[in-house]
């Protein structure tokens, strides 16, 4: 009977172990399995992720909007003067740069804009380029379209004025890098029925468009297209929007001129009869088109990966007294009134947000070596482009950098070489110099007039240095001397020069 028992409690005690082993199995095969779903769950997500410092691995879309003679007060975030609302909400949502920097006039900061370059290089910075003049951007140099092509930009968008060259096919932006322009050549078009000299200036493509309405309106609506149309594709699009307005004719639908009723001065006669309100009016509704194309951006579901850079192309006119204040000039001068203007950008998804204010000198010439930079397919790749004057600022923008050693160079000769304008500015010091060309060295001659800032204390300009630091402006002087010598031979022509019988083509077709 006992070894019964002892037989027994041994066949339970292998019973039991067995039990526990398969249960063991059973556990470990539950746990394994559970363990595998939970690794395939999380390496499904990790694409979904998006780290703050991995977002801006992406390449933005790319938005270019260029206001034309917007002064320094005419939006909402400088002056309560004109409420610009979505100008505002760029400022808002991205940086505003407070230092930012263009040239005089209309062509040479679109030059730079296009190239990273000095145009007095490549002979686009003593005037624009008029009507009657046979110029364009030099197609040697590469143009920013161009970089992005390379960098797998599909879609390469210009919406409103060129102003780049118009009677020739080898200037046309279709022959510069963009896949697709609606606008205008010529600066100065009529805002109603798009006339230039007497013939229409609307094209789509090469062709003339019998397309109606009003200039701002119909820019806007077709980079609002363009940016619905593009943001369902895989590729990254560049959109470049230059408005026209508010650069004269002064013309404004009559729904925004009541909006500004209370500007009209009726004692007031001559072409600039009611000049605020028509001005006022103008930038009211370029900012409502801007707040068009912001919303067809929204609607593509891609806002944070968008990258959207907003400036104008020089200062305010000198007509209106007070739409550069506080900054001294307006547009045509080298004072900070005619090249320092309102900037904003804004790309949430690469760390260009928050509201901030950027003070670090920038200027248009560091847009094109920025976005080349940021959407290279390789760090080392080569664009095969001739040297940048601009900088890669992304760091700047994105407040990882606060300081930025650098000279600025601006000029002008629209009105001939006896009566040019050229200035430097350094991080302290800014040396502005009036009268005729110094390129052959002569600067200090009673023709000239000389003016000497420590523009980081004085950004107004308003007390003049240059009898106390004239080994300063010494050395500033050498430096501009040797600027104005880069312009070479040629290059495009004074402003009048060639305008007397001139005779515009029908609708403007580049032949």
């Amino acid at each position: 009977g006992q070894a019964t028992r002892r037989l027994a409690k041994r066949q339970g005690g292998l019973q039991l172990e067995c039990r526990r082993r398969m249960f063991g199995a059973v556990q470990l095969k539950i746990m394994t399995r559970v363990f595998v779903s939970i690794f395939l769950l999380v390496f499904s997500l990790l694409p979904l992720a998006k780290p703050a410092n991995v977002g801006a691995a992406k390449k933005p879309n790319i938005v270019i909007i260029v206001a034309d003679d917007l002064g320094w007060a005419d939006v909402g975030y400088h002056s309560d003067r004109i409420p610009t609302p979505h100008l505002d909400r760029i400022a808002r949502e991205g940086v505003e740069l407070d230092h930012f920097y263009v040239f005089p006039m209309c062509s040479p900061t679109r030059a730079g804009l296009m190239t990273g370059r000095y145009p007095i290089r490549f002979g686009m910075a003593r005037a624009v380029i008029p009507p009657w003049r046979h110029f364009g951007l030099d197609p040697g140099e590469l143009m920013l379209p161009e970089a992005l092509a390379k960098a797998g930009y599909q879609h390469r968008g210009v919406f409103g004025k060129w102003h780049l060259g118009h009677n020739d096919t080898k200037w046309h932006p279709n022959s510069q890098g963009f896949t697709h322009f609606h606008g205008h050549y010529n600066g100065a078009i009529d805002y109603f029925d798009l006339t230039r000299e007497g013939e229409r200036d609307w094209h789509v493509n090469e062709r003339a468009s019998g397309e109606q309405g009003y200039s701002t309106d119909l820019i806007a609506g077709a980079a609002s297209r363009f940016i619905a149309q593009h943001a369902k594709g895989a590729a990254p699009y560049l959109c470049y929007v230059p408005f026209n307005a508010p650069h004269s004719p002064f013309q404004a639908p009559e729904k925004y001129l009541k909006k500004f009723a209370h500007l009209a001065e009726g004692n007031a006669g001559g072409k600039n009869r009611n000049l605020r309100q028509k001005v006022a009016a103008m930038v009211s509704c370029m900012d409502d088109g801007i707040g068009r194309i912001l919303r067809a951006i929204d609607d593509s579901g891609e806002s944070d990966d968008t990258l959207v850079w907003f400036f104008s192309d020089n200062g305010g006119v000198s007509a209106i007294a007070d739409n550069n204040l506080p900054l001294r000039g307006n547009k045509l001068d080298v004072w900070e009134g005619g090249v320092r203007v309102p900037a904003t950008v804004r790309w949430p998804s690469g760390g260009v947000r928050g509201g901030g204010k950027v003070s670090v000198p920038l200027s248009c010439i560091d847009v094109m070596p920025t976005l080349a930079k940021l959407t290279a397919p390789k760090p080392s790749v080569s664009l095969g482009n001739k040297p940048f004057d601009g900088r890669d600022v992304l760091d700047v923008l994105q407040a990882k950098r606060r300081r930025l050693d650098r000279e600025l160079y601006f000029y002008h000769g629209q009105a001939g070489e006896k009566r040019e304008k050229i200035a430097i500015r350094t991080a302290k010091w800014k040396l502005l110099i009036n009268g005729p060309n110094i390129a052959g060295g002569e600067w200090q001659t009673a023709k000239h007039e000389r003016f000497l800032f420590r523009i980081d204390r004085d950004p107004n300009e308003t007390t003049d240095l240059l009898s106390r630091h004239p080994e300063v402006a010494d050395r500033l002087a050498g430096k501009l001397v040797a600027h104005r010598k880069l312009q070479p031979p040629g290059g495009v022509g004074v402003y009048n020069a060639g305008r007397k019988n001139f005779k515009a083509p029908a609708d403007w077709v580049v032949r």
